[in-house]
Formats: structure tokens, C-alpha cells, sequence
């Protein structure tokens, strides 16, 4: 158990992978499929005692996301299915109260993510330091809200007022800032250095027709997070999700072709019988679909958000 403020998403799959977790509690989401190296992310999970899911659909986790005695799969209301009033903040800086939702499975024993939180809470912890069941009531909550984040008091009222309200202080209308001078204060970030391995860091030989490329992951057009409804892509023009987006000068640089079926390999593993997609793309970039692809790469962190570099993994492609 971490009680030195918690982990971040990768922390705490390292620390699961030394066995220094206990018992994990996940709140949708789907936690094995969204890391790199699914490999990694089996065996760590594997390593915690009890995993509790709130889920609304099943997900890739649900079965290869298992703990080492108990996996517990707790079906949860949708955002639209909620019975509680919530409020929503939109890109607009608009805080708004929207109405309680309904199912239409009916039969279902489906509990609300407030009410399974405030319960466990309670049943671990009693009153102390608050009475969590009543946290079960979202009209309550806005009032503590209201109380406790400056530029939110109007949110102690909106059940009764039912009025949209901008946050304070987030909007500004003039080009002062909230600063000892009131400007802006500007900083630079050095860029890192962006070089790619030669092919026999992958233990590819060079008379093998191949390219080395930074390889992004990204949704299709018919994906939500990790959720796939449709298999297709039509924005690029991918049929399937064991495609590879790629500019054509590198492919046809590298002596392959398009709709060649070929090897993409990265530093955690590699996928077979990937399709070659032309497409409006960089040359010495290519892009691949989340979550399949994570298996492949391990990913470099960022040091300060604790971020997978999904976006720039080094890669080859080569012909099987």
C-alpha cells in the first residue's frame, strides 16, 4: 500500500508488478488494454490480491486484467443512466444541472457509482471523518462544493435555481493575470532529441526490405477510449484494425507496396500480417490503433505527468 499520495496509472502498474499492491478498486475504464506492454500489464494485475470493477460494459480487463484470488465485476449505471442530478462543466467554461437519467433494463441489479463509493466508505470507515452515506446525495455534495472551491459558490443554489453559471476567475477579458507583476509569465521547454534506432536494434537484417518509423497510436473514427463499435475507419480509408497508416515514399523507399501484409515490430513485441495503408501522413511517421498496439512497446515516460509516449514509439516495419 502507497501512502505517500498515491500512484499514477504507471506507477502503479510497476508497483503492482512488485507485488506491492494489495487490492485495487477501478472506476470504469479499462485499465490493462489502455497501458503499453499488455504483457507487463497482465502480470502486474495478476500480482494484486482483489480487483473490484465498476464497469458498464464488459472489457478486454474484465478477462485478461484478472487479480491473483478475486476479480469482482460490479455492473454500474451509464453517465445517461444515472438516477442522481449532476452537474456538467462544459468546454465553455458553463456549469449546468442536468436531469436524472433512466435504463431500460429495467430488471438489472445496477447501483450508481456515487451510491457503491459512499456505501463501501461507510461500511469501512463509519462517519469518520464525515457521514459518507450522505455524500450519497448529490444536492449535498454541490453544497460542500459551493463551500469549499472558490469561484463554485453559485452551485450551492442551482437545484432550486436551475441557473447555468460561469466559474469565476477562469475567463479572462482583459490581458491581466493573476501574477505579482499581472503578466503573463512565459518559459521555455527544450525540445528533446528525436533520433530512431538502425534496424539491428530490433534484431532486423538490413537486406530484409524494412523501414524504421515513429509509430503513433490513435482511435478510429468509430471508437470511444478503448470501446471499438466498428472495425473500419473510414476517415483514413483503413478497413480493418491490423492496419498501418503510412506515407508513401516510405513504403515504397523500403521496396513494399500497399496492402503488402508485413511485420510491426517495437521493443515489447511485434504484430503480424499488418496491412499497409497509404494515407496522408508525415514521411517517417505512422500510425497504428489503440488499444491493439499497445502490446507492442513498453513506451517511454515523462518524468513529471508520468505519460506513455503513445504518440512516438520507435518502430520497424518489415516484410514476413
Amino acid at each position: 500500500m502507497n501512502l505517500s499520495g498515491g500512484y499514477d496509472t504507471r506507477a502503479l502498474i510497476e508497483a503492482a508488478d512488485r507485488g506491492q499492491v494489495d487490492s485495487l478498486l477501478c472506476l470504469g475504464g479499462n485499465l490493462y488494454a489502455a497501458n503499453p506492454d499488455l504483457t507487463e500489464a497482465k502480470r502486474a494485475l495478476g500480482n494484486i490480491g482483489t480487483i473490484v470493477y465498476l464497469a458498464t460494459k464488459p472489457n478486454l480487463g474484465h478477462f485478461h486484467g484478472l487479480a491473483a484470488e478475486n476479480t469482482i465485476v460490479l455492473p454500474v449505471f451509464a453517465r445517461f443512466e444515472n438516477p442522481h442530478r449532476v452537474t456538467t462543466e462544459s468546454g465553455n467554461n458553463f456549469v449546468r444541472l442536468n436531469d436524472s437519467g433512466d435504463t431500460h433494463l429495467k430488471s438489472a441489479d445496477l447501483i450508481s457509482e456515487v451510491e457503491f463509493l459512499c456505501e463501501l466508505a461507510a461500511r469501512l470507515h463509519g462517519d469518520n471523518p464525515i457521514d459518507w452515506r450522505k455524500l450519497q446525495d448529490t444536492r449535498y455534495v454541490r453544497q460542500l462544493i459551493a463551500r469549499t472551491i472558490p469561484g463554485y459558490e453559485k452551485i450551492g443554489q442551482i437545484d432550486e435555481t436551475g441557473e447555468e453559471f460561469t466559474i469565476a476567475n477562469r475567463v479572462f477579458t482583459e490581458p491581466k493575470f493573476p501574477t505579482s507583476s499581472g503578466k503573463a509569465q512565459m518559459f521555455t521547454t527544450p525540445l528533446p532529441k528525436l533520433d530512431l534506432p538502425d534496424p539491428e536494434a530490433f534484431g532486423i537484417d538490413r537486406d530484409i526490405p524494412h523501414v524504421v518509423l515513429a509509430l503513433g497510436t490513435g482511435r478510429s473514427y468509430a471508437q470511444h477510449n478503448t470501446v471499438v463499435y466498428k472495425p473500419d475507419d473510414r476517415y483514413r480509408g483503413m478497413p480493418h484494425r491490423n492496419c498501418i497508416l503510412m506515407n508513401r515514399s516510405d513504403v515504397r523507399q523500403a521496396g513494399l507496396f500497399e496492402h503488402q501484409r508485413v511485420t510491426v515490430q517495437a521493443d515489447a513485441g511485434k504484430l503480424e500480417e499488418v496491412e499497409i495503408i497509404f494515407g496522408d501522413i508525415r514521411s517517417g511517421a505512422a500510425l497504428m490503433f489503440y488499444p491493439e498496439v499497445n502490446q507492442i512497446f513498453r513506451a517511454k515516460i515523462d518524468p513529471r505527468s508520468g505519460t506513455p509516449a503513445y504518440k512516438r514509439v520507435a518502430a520497424i516495419v518489415y516484410a514476413q
